[in-house]
């Protein structure tokens, strides 16, 4: 055998994992494009708000903290405000109960973000939980801790064919073959492909893209300590980056798995919903792009063996979550596999569990 985890995959989910596992033993992780984290890691939002989620998603979140606390400049001081108009005030009141914001005065909204249009915007709700996650900082430093215990990262290595090789497995890509003992699918948005190579029974994941367009500072003013905002159900969000403003329909249009490009009237639509509760137009685009976000059927990730097969780890179904989660989800797949009993509680681990699906 080539090694004792072959990792199928190169984004956040993949990298973090061959950092944990490459204390269990040799891993090799295999990326189809060019450079780790090509796609939907490449793409996000890149906020660690633990409270975003489902339950199972929350609780892993809140466990991944601890561990980024000891990653120094991985996380920053950024904010999150949720604003809407009068009318969506049922919305509102849901999102500011389920996220923990704390209700702010228009006044004090407007002290944050002074674009906010005062005759649209009625309601605002404030929390200083979310913070900016620095997604090379801390690829590069999961790359760095597997690379000085060995681990080997082949790029361009998009896996064509899967086969059992005696006891282990043997995967065919455009870099070779490689084999090992178990195989790790971390391959986001084509988990269930990699699944259906393998003879393993696809679980149903389901890929929706993001668009999102990066605009000017809205009136050239500095938006370096300005929240993100967004509105009630997340029908769009803006969030600033690098002195200027990325604005997203927050759109979930099913996919398939593909290398995603933003659809240029659906951005329109989530500019059109930001313009309307700020006062500066959008006059011109700096960039725009898609990624594909990723979710299983429940909307959870999985994370543990197959049930039939067992030497086929599914570590999938990242969804938006992936970069506010790798901490505690690759400790967890490294506990599981290295037959450790898990850090998170017993029930949150059922919960990701791919038993789930029978």
């Amino acid at each position: 055998m080539d090694a004792d985890f072959l990792i199928i995959g190169g984004g956040i989910a993949g990298i973090s994992a061959a950092a944990r596992l490459s204390e269990l033993g040799s891993v090799i992780v295999l990326e189809a494009e060019d450079v780790l984290a090509h796609h939907a890691s490449s793409r996000s939002a890149a906020l660690y708000e633990p409270r975003y989620g489902a339950p199972a998603v929350v609780g892993l979140s809140m466990a991944s903290e601890a561990a980024f606390r000891a990653m120094p400049g991985v996380l920053s001081p950024r904010g999150l405000m949720l604003v809407a108009k009068a009318e969506a005030r049922a919305a509102f009141e849901r999102d500011l109960e389920a996220m923990a914001f704390t209700e702010v005065s228009l006044d004090e909204a407007r002290a944050m973000v002074p674009i906010l249009n005062p005759e649209v915007v009625a309601l605002a709700g404030y929390a200083a939980h979310a913070e900016d996650v620095d997604t090379d900082l801390l690829v590069q430093g999961f790359a760095r801790e597997a690379k000085g215990r060995g681990a080997l990262v082949v790029t361009k290595a998009r896996a064509t064919a899967i086969a059992r090789d005696g006891a282990g497995w043997r995967v065919s890509t455009g870099a070779g073959e490689f084999s090992a003992r178990m195989i790790v699918n971390a391959a986001g948005a084509w988990a269930d492909h990699v699944a259906g190579m393998a003879g393993v029974r696809p679980l149903g994941f389901t890929p929706y893209r993001r668009s999102m367009a990066r605009i000017p500072a809205p009136g050239g003013l500095d938006v370096s300590r300005w929240p993100m905002m967004f509105g009630p159900g997340e029908d769009w969000y803006a969030k600033p980056d690098a002195g200027a403003l990325i604005v997203s329909p927050a759109e979930e249009d099913l996919m398939e798995p593909h290398d995603a490009w933003a659809d240029d009237m659906v951005l329109a639509e989530g500019l059109a919903r930001y313009e309307e509760m700020v006062t500066e137009p959008v006059t011109r685009l700096l960039a725009s792009w898609a990624g594909l976000r990723t979710f299983s059927p429940d909307r959870v990730l999985v994370i543990g063996p197959d049930v039939r097969e067992p030497g086929f780890f599914w570590l999938a179904g990242q969804g938006g979550y992936g970069f506010q989660t790798c901490p505690a989800a690759s400790r967890l797949a490294a506990d599981l596999i290295g037959g450790r009993a898990p850090e998170i509680d017993v029930d949150l681990v059922a919960a990701l569990s791919p038993a789930r699906f029978g």
